[in-house]
């Protein structure tokens, strides 16, 4: 017997993450039944010493399980690197006349290294806890706990725990059939002990939040192309913001033609599946914050048109509407947070196909706001959805700051690896809120030059702008699409984030996960947070 996955939904929720001043000698969660695991944290040794350091709990745990940790994490040969884990199956008594010195208690204990303790430490040691804990009910575990720590530092503590545990947790939406007996793959229900005050709680609810609009990227760029035209994108962006009681727009290709977005219509018109262009709006109760407005590159599948991919290359294409995801989750995010700033979503939606309409290299588009363009190479569309919607954006939604975000040059990904987004803005104060909202959230971003000398790149004889350079010699891909983008900005206050590295992964590491990372909406979401 099988039964079909109920992990196709968009718009999931990752597991419960709860706060409990108690601790293993006394909460009542270890023998009511409903908890299959306690994690204790352990740390390097210090200088000149050769044991485990033991953490919050792991001594406790050690006294009540009437076992010796550390002898255990001696012959685990445990070194407590950030993220790793060793998990004690305990066996349970045979007969009813043995007693053990755990019996009652849950089955498991798990050792998790937290290294220095520091954010990016417990976020991987939490991702740890939640791959070894599958199918399990429920965990408690005092990673993150110490005894010294004041309020600030026990939030942030337990913050970087949940997120970590949250964003290891996913799992990708399937249309496969599962069998019925087959094991769970969700992540048990996470209780953070050794918290005391509000503080950690409402910490705890904002990683959630985080982790949320994470999962929510992942599983639209996961979803295959047969399903995600720009159609049903902007379908999922209407539903999600309508039920979270925010305006959205959408434009069909009725009314781009009669507004004048030529490059989405360019880029969409060799393919069956129309374009959109979505915004979704969030207005805070409270006046008075900044209105920022986030532009998301919505490729919905990328075959390069008639500069067509080679195959291997167009297998995760998939995933090149990731920026439209992450505009959207930052929007929603927004709005379950109660940021005090105005945020505005805007998702250029096309699929770059084959067709007997598809663009030329060669020809010449009419922008939104009349720029001229002369196209090069059709498989550097995202660029001029995002002009399109740059350009509009800047002219009729009065932004105070606007951000684009995009898979957009693998020349990105060349020069930073998969790590970091390279980070565009003559905005040093805007560039510097940026990185730090990445260093804070683990979505790390480095601040790239416009170099001015690469201007000739985008220069053409036939039209204002040519939207990819000819002349090999000047180099920069990233740096020459950003400084593309820049025509289309005005004066406004902008950043550009080119995500191609970071938006895609080919394994599970820490809090990543393979295949789509949902790479940007932490990072924007901690810059509204921190936006005064």
């Amino acid at each position: 017997m099988a039964r079909t996955s109920s992990r196709s939904s968009i718009g999931r929720l990752p597991p419960e993450v709860t706060v409990d001043g108690g601790s293993i000698a006394t909460t009542t969660l270890l023998t009511d039944g409903s908890t299959d695991a306690v994690a204790v944290p352990v740390a390097p040794a210090r200088a000149g010493d050769d044991a485990l350091r033991p953490l919050q709990g792991t001594a406790e745990a050690a006294a009540r399980y009437g076992v010796d940790l550390a002898e255990i994490g001696e012959r685990a040969r445990l070194t407590g690197a950030a993220g790793e884990i060793y998990v004690l199956q305990l066996p349970r008594p045979v007969g009813s006349s043995v007693t053990l010195p755990w019996s009652g208690l849950p089955p498991r204990l798990v050792l998790v290294g937290v290294g220095s303790g520091r954010p990016a430490d417990l976020r991987r040691a939490g991702a740890a806890l939640a791959r070894s804990s599958r199918g399990l009910r429920r965990v408690v575990t005092t990673l993150g706990a110490e005894a010294h720590q004041d309020d600030s530092a026990s939030a942030t503590a337990a913050r970087a725990v949940a997120e970590g545990y949250l964003l290891a947790a996913y799992v990708p939406p399937s249309s496969a059939a599962v069998a019925a007996d087959a094991p769970s793959r969700d992540a048990a229900e996470l209780v953070l002990l050794g918290r005391d005050g509000m503080r950690p709680a409402a910490a705890v609810a904002e990683g959630r939040t985080a982790a949320t609009a994470t999962w929510l990227v992942r599983d639209l760029a996961a979803t295959p192309s047969s399903t995600k035209t720009p159609a049903w994108l902007a379908d999922q962006a209407k539903r999600l913001a309508t039920k979270a009681g925010l305006e959205v727009v959408v434009r069909t290709t009725r009314e781009l033609t009669a507004e004048g977005f030529g490059g989405i219509l360019a880029v969409g018109a060799g393919s069956a599946s129309s374009p959109r262009l979505v915004t979704v709006s969030w207005t805070p109760p409270t006046a008075g914050g900044r209105h920022v407005v986030v532009v998301g590159k919505g490729i919905t599948f990328d075959t390069g048109g008639l500069s067509i991919k080679p195959r291997e290359a167009m297998v995760p294409m998939k995933t090149d509407m990731t920026g439209a995801a992450v505009a959207l989750a930052t929007v929603l995010g927004a709005a379950a947070a109660g940021v005090a700033h105005r945020v505005t979503a805007v998702l250029p939606l096309a699929e770059n196909h084959v067709g007997g309409a598809s663009y030329r290299p060669g020809d010449v588009l009419t922008m939104w706001d009349g720029t001229t363009v002369e196209i090069a190479n059709t498989d550097a569309e995202g660029r001029l959805v995002l002009a399109d919607a740059l350009a509009w954006a800047d002219a009729t939604l009065d932004p105070d700051v606007l951000i684009d975000v995009a898979t957009l040059t693998g020349a990105a990904t060349l020069g930073l690896g998969k790590q970091h987004a390279a980070l565009y803005s003559v905005d040093d104060d805007l560039a510097a809120a940026l990185a730090a909202a990445g260093d804070a959230s683990g979505e790390l971003a480095w601040h790239m030059p416009l170099v001015e000398e690469y201007e000739e790149a985008v220069s053409s004889q036939v039209a204002d702008l040519r939207h990819v350079p000819v002349d090999k010699h000047i180099g920069g891909g990233s740096i020459t699409a950003a400084l593309f983008l820049r025509h289309f900005v005005g004066k406004r206050t902008w950043a550009h984030l080119d995500i191609a590295g970071p938006a895609r992964a080919t394994s599970d590491k820490h809090e990543v996960t393979e295949g789509a990372t949902g790479f940007g909406a932490r990072l924007l979401l901690r810059y509204l947070d921190d936006l005064r």
